[in-house]
């Protein structure tokens, strides 16, 4: 169903809702299973225990399998257009994905996979090295999360759970297979996959695998240009689980990523390949393993989680023409030990304590053949590690203080310490922060819902930023006279910055929501949530760039040319704004047997505070998203369309950046019929941008895909 994850309700045992084996906190008498058949959705990481996700004291959005499958994705990122305040600031091609939450990116937005931090963060490589095939459900909480996730999660966090044998097996069944082909042909992609999944006749032990292979060219944009393109993708997972005891299960898992493209180096936006932006072999590889144990034996004061991961994200580029190959690779290796306690408060109320810690380590290498030492300009080889204690409280209250109602109570703290150090640098940088955070959330009647927040978050300085070192670019001497081989060419040198500090928000945020149940027919639901939030972000992390005035013009009185600090032709991160951040967003839907509906409404703007221009990488349009549908009878058949409208974005600091406002519309199709012989089948046909609109998303003169043909064929049976 493809407004509200109805599968959860038999699956919120604790391997189940285990985005992080350590967060898997759902038990069958904690009332998850009973809030799930109600039509709500559950999350986990939003206060690291199963909640609905209506009545968190935030925002946060929870997609799953069902919704995935009807977008009929080839990447991540075409999901999140069903999640407000999320957007993507690469393009049209499926390198350079950098997803952004309100305003805020990169190093701002953690990412997890199956709890395992991705912590690879680069220019124009993207963040994400996962396919949809793989994904169970993704987890967006929008807004400061430090208090519970530290370092990174200023903007929100990002959390993707992968399949698992159980998402796959139903009642009485030990084997499962799932196969599925798909085709589009916007850039003429093919897929085709399998998944096995077995488990035991007494449930001790279950397994899975699964493999995907997708291929794809050209892209054809609205405009009717056509943006060169080639990738070649495997996605692959194995994941078993061991329950030697009823409280007692160990978790492991492996996931590979194999994305083989040829683009130009900068791959983002509509770049072309040329002189400045070599074509290149890219060879992008995704390695993240595993291993984790959840002890719940019958006691309020034990349910503890342990988690252990590694991944490795590398991404290496073989210029076509050039001997050159360049590559980035960041390990990370991380453990994390957590516990819920439970006690009782009287007779309708109730207290969760939620504590822990974690360490985590990032290790970066370069590599630059073009180097006389190999190493690469902007990827200095440096190695950060970071330690972190954290608590929260949630105090459910029933009738508080004589009032009527329900009101919840969430309070959390963490601290943070952490230090970076870098292989060619004198210098290290390091610090500790404290990240509070409260929320609460009151019904005073069942319909009708009223939240608010306060939240402090912070984020490190990568390793990149603080000990930046190489070329940043060349360029000619043009005060030089030209020797026999043309001119005179200098470089501008990046340099380290022992002084750079910590980027720091100041969050706020209230809201409200209305949830109806049987308001028009019986058995159907509509809800509606929204807030408005305001971010103070100080110490903003900008690139300093100076070049010697001598470098253009020849006089004893500018400063004269040449490379390096020496000449003050460098490049250095610094801490150079703050940045005030506010937004309105709004998720609605409606569920029956019959019809259905989602959407949102999402605002975001942002001002420079020093000095009033508008923060133009950080704020997008006003964008209003609607998905409605029709189930028709018992045949089995589905019709739905997805409409997209976003205004004018005029914010902007030269005219030039404009882009007009446009409307988007999808149509979809799904056979899916439960008896007779094509009950194990599913067909998905659908068209993307049916108008084949021309429209910019990322940026002025960054077109988008035009008209899409969509079609995927699944075969899934169990035994």
């Amino acid at each position: 169903m493809p407004l509200q994850p109805m599968k959860y309700g038999a699956a919120l045992s604790c391997a189940a809702l285990a985005y992080y084996p350590a967060l898997a906190s759902a038990s069958e008498d904690d009332g998850s299973d009973a809030a799930a058949e109600n039509g709500g959705q559950i999350t986990v990481v939003a206060t690291r225990n199963a909640t609905l996700s209506f009545e968190y004291p935030g925002q946060v959005t929870v997609i799953d399998r069902d919704i995935i499958d009807d977008f009929n994705a080839s990447t991540l990122q075409d999901v999140f257009a069903a999640i407000p305040g999320t957007t993507f600031d690469s393009g049209p091609r499926r390198t350079g994905d950098v997803p952004s939450i309100r305003g805020l990116s990169g190093n701002a937005i953690l990412i997890f996979q199956d709890g395992a931090r991705q912590s690879f963060v680069s220019g124009h490589d993207g963040r994400f090295f996962i396919d949809p095939e793989l994904v169970q459900t993704v987890e967006v909480v929008r807004g400061p999360s430090s208090a519970l996730y530290g370092s990174g999660a200023l903007g929100g966090v990002i959390a993707t759970r992968t399949i698992t044998a159980e998402d796959m097996l139903g009642e009485g069944e030990r084997f499962a297979v799932r196969l599925t082909s798909g085709y589009q042909s916007v850039n003429d992609e093919f897929r085709v996959g399998g998944t096995v999944a077995g488990q035991s006749s007494d449930g001790v032990w279950d397994a899975l695998g699964h493999i995907t292979y997708r291929d794809s060219g050209d892209i054809e944009l609205g405009n009717g240009a056509l943006l060169p393109a080639d990738d070649a993708i495997t996605s692959s997972l194995l994941k078993l689980t061991a329950r030697p005891t009823s409280s007692l299960e160990i978790t492991a898992s492996y996931s590979r990523f194999e994305g083989d493209s040829t683009d130009p180096q900068n791959p983002q936006g509509n770049n072309l390949a040329g002189p400045d932006n070599d074509l290149v072999f890219r060879d992008a590889r995704n390695d993240t393993a595993q291993l984790g144990l959840n002890w719940n034996p019958t006691s309020d004061a034990l349910d503890l989680n342990i988690v252990g991961y590694y991944s490795r994200n590398a991404v290496e580029e073989d210029e076509v023409d050039d001997p050159r190959i360049t590559d980035r690779e960041v390990e990370t290796f991380g453990i994390l030990i957590d516990n819920r306690s439970r006690f009782t408060l009287g007779e309708a109320s109730s207290l969760t304590l939620t504590y822990g810690g974690e360490y985590y380590r990032d290790e970066q290498r370069g590599l630059d053949t073009a180097t006389s030492d190999m190493t690469r300009g902007g990827v200095p080889d440096a190695e950060t590690d970071f330690v972190g204690l954290f608590i929260q409280a949630e105090f459910e209250l029933d009738t508080p203080f004589g009032l009527p109602g329900y009101l919840s109570v969430i309070p959390g703290i963490r601290w943070d310490s952490f230090e970076s150090s870098a292989t060619d640098e004198s210098f290290g940088i390091d610090d500790e922060e404290f990240s509070p955070k409260i929320g609460a959330s009151y019904k005073p009647i069942p319909e009708l819902l009223i939240f608010g927040n306060y939240a402090l978050g912070f984020r490190a300085p990568s390793f990149n930023e603080a000990f930046a070192d190489g070329t940043h670019f060349v360029i000619p001497n043009l005060s030089a006279p030209p020797g026999p081989r043309g001119p005179v060419f200098v470089s501008n040198l990046f340099i380290g910055n022992p002084d750079l500090q910590a980027e720091e928000s100041e969050t706020w945020e209230i809201g409200a929501g209305l949830d109806f149940d049987d308001l028009i027919q019986r058995g159907d639901r509509l809800w509606v949530k929204g807030s408005y939030y305001n971010s103070d972000v100080d110490n903003l992390i900008g690139l300093d760039v100076n070049t010697p005035a001598g470098c253009f013009v020849a006089s004893p009185f500018v400063p004269p040319c040449g490379s390096g600090a020496e000449f003050g032709n460098t490049s250095q991160n610094v801490n150079i704004t703050a940045a005030e951040i506010d937004g309105i967003e709004i998720e609605f839907g409606y569920e029956s047997e019959i019809f259905y509906a989602r959407g949102h409404f999402s605002t975001i703007d942002g001002l420079d505070i020093d000095t009033g221009e508008f923060l133009e990488g950080l704020i997008q349009p006003d964008i209003l998203f609607v998905d409605l549908g029709a189930r028709l009878g018992e045949t089995g058949l589905r019709i739905g369309t997805r409409l997209t409208y976003a205004t004018e974005f005029d914010e902007v600091n030269e005219p030039q950046d404009v882009r007009d406002d446009y409307f988007v519309s999808e149509f979809y199709l799904v056979y899916e019929p439960e008896n007779g012989p094509l009950r194990d089948f599913r067909v998905d046909l659908g068209i993307d941008n049916v108008g084949d609109a021309d429209f910019e998303v990322v940026n002025a003169g960054v077109f988008q895909p035009g008209r899409n043909l969509k079609a995927a064929l699944t075969w899934s049976k169990g035994f």
